[in-house]
């Protein structure tokens, strides 16, 4: 019996050297899935890489809702960590969605960090109470900060800090995102974003890693006795991170907004979230005691989600795109298929031919014209058409 022949191949991705064997391969240097398969039938021991592997993460709120909170796609051989945090002491953001997903044999990492709710006033009264640090329900007392501060002083100190060799190579101020916000009706909202790259050593090599935010501030100017008071309501959101090897970022910029761009928050769940938040803040519930409240103020509101909160929703879903939009500096972008599956659009890494889905929301990309994942599989794969 002759030896198979393998065929050496670059990685379709980022073009890094792969294994000269197995069939189910990551590459080492930008975590994408793939897969081997007979160039032809003249040389059937004959084996090349031909495709991107994407797989479906649907994460049920378990702890509150019960319901599914949101999906969104990553490569295949990644996994998955965290979801929905119930907080329980402030009323006006009772949860915060902080996850990670990541490649176990690489640097490849995207992770979603926790809201950060902040609260100032000039009142003396209440600063006497409150100082500088402490929680005002919930919310951490501290003046507003432009974006590009509250990533270097609030976020990279909490989520890095204790990264060896942490430098900040790149900073760059995203102003157009406040084009993505409305005044709230309760007073001004402004909107301020940013982007921080920063290199440190993990896992003995050097790796690169941008971390996105915004910065909402909102001022309620309320009639005192001795003049006007102002509560400033502000929260560094929409924070995220893109990791990979240093000098290999840039390279999987599709990848990564394959991932972002597919980020979508369930609307009923969503509804609900705002649902509880405004029940408590309407009945000056100042913190929920234990999480089983949460299904008992379920109960006492409406399943209807009304028109401002769907507003509230899309607004959050064009942010996150804008987001992805930034982050790409590669020359391949996403492209957009239909998925029939699920009878709707999807968005994945561009430069290929064919792609591929199945009923388990899970995306093969192919250049190779004679690649069918039907055969030898016990799943149905159905051909996409690019939209």
């Amino acid at each position: 019996m002759s030896t198979p022949q393998i065929i050496p191949q670059r990685c379709p991705q980022c073009g890094a050297p792969l294994p000269l064997s197995g069939e189910h391969i990551t590459c080492e240097y930008c975590g994408s899935s793939l897969i081997r398969q007979g160039v032809s039938p003249a040389a059937p021991s004959s084996k090349e890489a031909c495709g991107v592997h994407f797989k479906t993460i649907a994460y049920v709120d378990q702890q509150g809702i019960g319901i599914e909170a949101f999906r969104f796609l990553i490569p295949a051989q990644w996994e998955f960590e965290g979801g929905v945090h119930w907080l329980l002491n402030n009323p006006g953001m009772p949860a915060v969605i902080a996850f990670r997903a990541y490649n176990p044999q690489g640097a490849e990492m995207f992770e979603v960090f926790p809201n950060i709710s902040c609260y100032w006033t000039n009142n003396p009264m209440v600063m006497g109470m409150f100082p500088v640090g402490s929680l005002y329900y919930g919310n951490e007392v501290r003046p507003p900060i432009p974006a590009l501060q509250a990533l270097q002083e609030l976020v990279i100190p909490r989520y890095r800090g204790q990264m060896a060799g942490l430098r900040v190579v790149q900073r760059e101020h995203l102003p157009e995102l406040m084009q993505k916000l409305r005044p709230a009706p309760n007073g001004i909202t402004n909107a301020d974003g940013a982007r921080v790259r920063i290199r440190y050593h993990h896992g003995g090599r050097e790796v690169e890693e941008d971390i996105f935010g915004l910065v909402e501030v909102n001022r309620v100017a309320l009639p005192m006795m001795f003049g006007m008071v102002e509560h400033i309501y502000w929260m560094a959101d929409y924070l995220f991170s893109c990791r990979a090897l240093a000098d290999q970022l840039d390279k999987l910029a599709a990848t990564f907004m394959a991932i972002i761009h597919s980020f979508r928050l369930n609307p009923q769940w969503y509804g609900r979230y705002m649902q509880i938040s405004q029940f408590m803040i309407q009945n000056q519930i100042q913190q929920i005691h234990h999480v089983g409240e949460v299904s008992r103020i379920i109960s006492q509101t409406s399943a209807q989600i009304s028109d401002m909160m769907m507003e509230s929703y899309y607004q959050r879903q064009g942010i996150m795109d804008r987001l992805a939009t930034q982050f790409s500096q590669a020359i391949r972008g996403v492209d957009e298929y239909y998925n029939p599956f699920e009878e709707r659009g999807i968005e994945l890494p561009g430069g290929y031919n064919y792609a591929w889905s199945n009923a388990l929301g899970e995306y093969i990309l192919t250049d190779d014209p004679g690649f069918n994942p039907n055969i030898g599989s016990n799943l149905t794969w159905e051909q996409m058409a690019r939209r």
